[in-house]
């Protein structure tokens, strides 16, 4: 219809500031929206052929990650609590259901808060993620993600030996470099990891399937990587 928005309950859309050229506006909108009281019904104002027209509609719970993919020839995707990245080149060399392992690996690490968590332990993000203390916060929010991940993709109906498929293809170019194996356990340890995990949750009949450690997620990361990781024999 080519609605023009003005308001979504008290935001107003005209008046959130943005850099020209990104989409500092867009997420800004949307953060704002997502602030509004749950459960209550919200009031939309938007213009029509120029005329006002006005809806009420009442919010449903939804995930509160954004999705955005980059145009760029690299291979990154990252989260940061609040959105999953990826680079366009992911869907340009590995199929679908690698590409969904891939994200529903960085979106792990939203719906187990790793941003926040990894914070409050005062961590160093970067290059310094590979040194002293860092080291095992960070392998344990990846082993993590991993084990997540499997999960993920059985609900949405992809298989889950997607992500293992995708460890095998990616991780022999592009998951090395010294400062990253530190912080990163080793593509093939994380190939037996989540061997490990899909074998037992494939014993489980229910659907959804919801690891019980997922009740943990809002407790401080205790840095025990080792516990999760099943070694490459």
């Amino acid at each position: 219809m080519d609605d023009s928005l003005l308001h979504v309950g008290n935001v107003d859309i005209a008046a959130i500031a943005g850099k020209s050229g990104t989409t500092q506006r867009l997420v800004a909108t949307q953060l704002a929206i997502a602030a509004l009281p749950q459960g209550q019904p919200i009031e939309i104002q938007a213009l029509r052929a120029g005329e006002m027209v006005k809806v009420v509609v009442q919010p449903l719970p939804a995930c509160r990650s954004r999705f955005e993919l980059r145009i760029a020839r690299d291979y990154n995707a990252s989260a940061d609590g609040t959105m999953v990245q990826i680079s366009a080149r992911f869907l340009d060399t590995y199929s679908e259901e690698q590409v969904a392992a891939a994200v529903a690996h960085e979106f792990s690490h939203n719906i187990l808060h790793h941003r926040e968590r990894l914070e409050a332990r005062g961590v160093d993000f970067g290059l310094l993620s590979g040194f002293g203390a860092n080291v095992k916060y960070f392998r344990e929010t990846e082993l993590r993600a991993d084990l997540l991940s499997v999960y993920l993709l059985a609900n949405a109906g992809y298989p889950p030996g997607a992500s293992i498929a995708f460890w095998r293809s990616f991780g022999p170019s592009k998951a090395g470099g010294i400062f990253r194996s530190r912080s990163h356990p080793h593509w093939r340890d994380r190939v037996a990891t989540l061997e490990g995990e899909i074998a037992r949750m494939e014993k489980l009949s229910v659907r959804p399937v919801i690891p019980v450690w997922l009740g943990e997620r809002d407790q401080p990361l205790t840095g025990e990587w080792q516990a999760l990781i099943v070694r490459h024999r």
